[in-house]
This record gives structure tokens, sequence and C-alpha cells, in this order.
């Protein structure tokens, strides 16, 4: 049996807030508040494949100063719509 979907959710914030920059924290955290929830699971699946990516990588990404991934790039774009959102 897999993890359940509230022990994931717990899990994939706890990973959002603990990263290694605080940045990266701040951003994270402030994007899983406002997303996880709504997540499908296969969305899921590729914000903990995400979350696995290097800090300095994911803010280089993430404020613009390189293209992200194409593997990533959706959800990048979405995070940074959730940051221009809150600002």
């Amino acid at each position: 049996m897999g993890e359940l979907r509230e022990h994931r959710l717990k899990r994939l914030a706890m990973r959002s807030m603990r990263r290694g920059i605080k940045e990266m924290d701040i951003i994270l955290t402030r994007y899983a508040d406002a997303r996880l929830d709504g997540m499908t699971d296969a969305q899921l699946d590729a914000y903990d494949l995400l979350l696995e990516e290097n800090d300095q990588d994911l803010y280089q990404w993430v404020s613009g100063q390189t293209a992200a991934p194409a593997h990533v790039s959706d959800l990048i774009a979405d995070i940074r719509t959730a940051m221009d959102s809150v600002n």
C-alpha cells in the first residue's frame, strides 16, 4: 500500500520548507501552501521529483536567471505564477 495522501502532503510541505537556502525555503513553502492540496497524484509526483533538484539550480530557474530544463519547465512556470500572485 502506498503513502496516504495526507501524509504525502505533509511530507512535501516539510521538504518545501526545509531546503538548503532561505530563498528557496520561502518560495517553495508559499507555493506548497497555495498549491499542494489541489494537486493531482501525477502533479504531486512531479513536485516530489522537483524537490530532488539542487537549490541553486531551482533558484536560478524560478528567478529567471537561467531557463528551466524541459522536464520541470511547466512546474517552474507555475511556481513563478504563484510567486507573482503573492507579490
